[in-house]
């Protein structure tokens, strides 16, 4: 048998650079990453450690827009300024600094503010796969907000103000394949075995050389026709414990498989069924409802459920993966061949419906190739779909929010911090000043008004905490670097989770108080 090829010098040198992240999100994941462009709306101290969660694991290339010049003040709290820059274009310092992070990463800057772009020159953001905005005054924020969702194009907006910081996810539809689930539960079908399982499970002797998943089906066979209503798996303790001890008592000596069999009862059943999640995406118009336009997610769904309902008797496609075991190797590899086989034809029938549904939509053979299609097949079971609201939602009526507020004074819950940064950034746009800069008490009554007309606006008969608004303004505006940093990372993984298609996202807003180092997730 000839030895595989060497890997080339560049491609051994990338996986040693990103070996960690890789085994996180795979190649392909990485893939996506070095093809996305994101920009960057301000350079803070928030942003710029956003951007660098980025540009450290490869993001394909950034763009810095921010029409301001570089003072001392903003030396404190951004390590991606320096002296060196003062009276300089932000943009073009905050690039510089960055790209020295990663020279595989494209850097470019424009010295524009949002306002600017957003009134002379509103496409520019079209092309990018994701914006970040940090700390703009309520007026840009809208605005911008509103041009990307009409764009289709996903917005992470942070706030680092003292010891507060959020974050919010705008994004229209995200459908997620590979979520990652905590707990994964293996699909091993020992209920209803395929036939080339079936035959290799029967004609295989039970000794202790070989997988536990064949002592356990032993087992289970016997279990399954001393039950008189055609039960085919245990639905109870009683029931688990019952074929647990029937294993134990054959045991002859301390051996590994049955140890492995007896675990492996409370898990290795209910694996295959239509988990909600999915029966949701089954049931969605999207999926019913084809069309040229429609993601090439929805075309996969749709041949999925045809293969569930109408091919594969209400199961899943197998996805093939099997857990560590203790066997021979032979005995193993033969089982594992079997599964990944089953997985493959699966997989296969699948794809020929998505390939007849692109007939239909007379679109191109190659939108959607086999490997997408056994990815999706594998991951069936943890298929989620997030649809998210606008930012400009949360600023009217809204019943949602009426249910985060229980008090009649904000004051010890985090939502309370939450509405106090949006009374700051309607101070911004009102005043044209950051609150507590100059005149503190004075501020103070102006915030306090801001706040209880914003609050009587969305319906809420609640006021924010005079302490809370007291915080607001004797903040004036900085950002602490250790909140700034942790929100900033925080952004990151989320800007990587919509850009892979990668685990969850926030739906839809974090809130983090560095005071009592407490969040939470809340949909605005």
């Amino acid at each position: 048998m000839s030895s595989p090829a060497p890997k080339s010098p560049e491609l051994s040198d990338k996986s040693k650079k990103y070996d960690r992240q890789i085994r996180l999100w795979g190649e392909h994941g990485q893939t996506l990453l070095e093809a996305a462009t994101v920009c960057l709306v301000n350079v803070t101290a928030v942003g710029c450690e956003t951007a660098k969660g980025l540009v450290l694991p490869g993001i394909g290339g950034f763009t810095v827009a921010d029409g301001s010049t570089v003072k001392e003040e903003d030396l404190g709290n951004n390590f991606f300024l320096d002296p060196t820059y003062l009276g300089k274009p932000k943009a073009f310092a905050c690039m510089q600094l960055l790209q020295e992070l990663n020279p595989d990463v494209n850097g470019d800057y424009v010295e524009e503010s949002a306002d600017y772009i957003l009134a002379n020159r509103p496409n520019f953001f079209d092309s990018f796969d994701l914006v970040i905005a940090s700390n703009l005054n309520e007026k840009t924020l809208l605005v911008l907000a509103d041009r990307l969702w009409d764009a289709n194009v996903p917005l992470i907006y942070c706030r680092s103000l003292g010891m507060m910081g959020t974050i919010r996810l705008q994004i229209r539809e995200h459908c997620i394949v590979e979520a990652h689930p905590d707990n994964r539960q293996f699909d091993l079908r020992l209920e209803h075995p395929f036939d080339a399982l079936r035959q290799h499970l029967d004609g295989t002797e039970v000794t202790n050389k070989v997988p536990w998943l064949l002592v356990l089906h032993k087992y289970l066979s016997i279990w399954q026709k001393q039950q008189t209503d055609g039960t085919l798996s245990p639905r109870n303790y009683k029931e688990k414990n019952q074929l647990r001890e029937a294993i134990r008592d054959e045991m002859k000596a301390d051996e590994e498989n049955y140890e492995e069999a007896i675990k492996a009862v409370n898990t290795a059943f209910g694996a295959g069924q239509i988990p909600l999640g999915l029966k949701a995406i089954f049931e969605d118009d999207a999926c019913d409802q084809l069309s040229k336009k429609s993601n090439v997610f929805w075309i996969m769904a749709k041949a999925l459920k045809h293969f569930v309902i109408h091919e594969n008797k209400g199961h899943l496609p197998l996805p093939g993966v099997l857990p560590d075991m203790t066997a021979n190797t032979d005995s193993y590899i033969a089982l594992q061949h079997i599964y990944r086989q089953q997985a493959m034809q699966d997989a296969d029938q699948v794809y020929h419906k998505c390939q007849d549904y692109l007939k239909q939509l007379t679109l191109p053979a190659d939108t959607i190739d086999k490997r997408s299609v056994r990815l999706l097949c594998r991951e069936a079971a943890g298929l989620s779909v997030l649809r998210g609201t606008r930012v400009a939602e949360e600023y009217e009526k809204s019943s949602r929010l009426l249910a985060l507020v229980e008090d009649n004074e904000l004051q010890g819950n985090l939502t309370a911090f939450n509405f106090a940064l949006r009374a700051y950034e309607r101070f911004l746009s009102e005043y044209g000043n950051i609150p507590g800069e100059c005149t503190v008490e004075q501020d103070i009554g102006r915030l306090k008004s801001i706040a209880g007309k914003m609050m009587s606006d969305l319906g809420m008969h609640a006021t924010i905490s005079d302490d809370v608004l007291h915080e607001i303004c004797r903040y004036g505006g900085a950002e602490l670097h250790a909140v700034s940093a942790f929100i900033g990372g925080c952004a990151a993984q989320e800007v990587i989770k919509v850009i892979t298609k990668q685990y969850k996202p926030i739906d839809n807003t974090f809130i983090y108080n560095a005071i009592t180092t407490k969040s939470v997730t809340l949909k605005l």
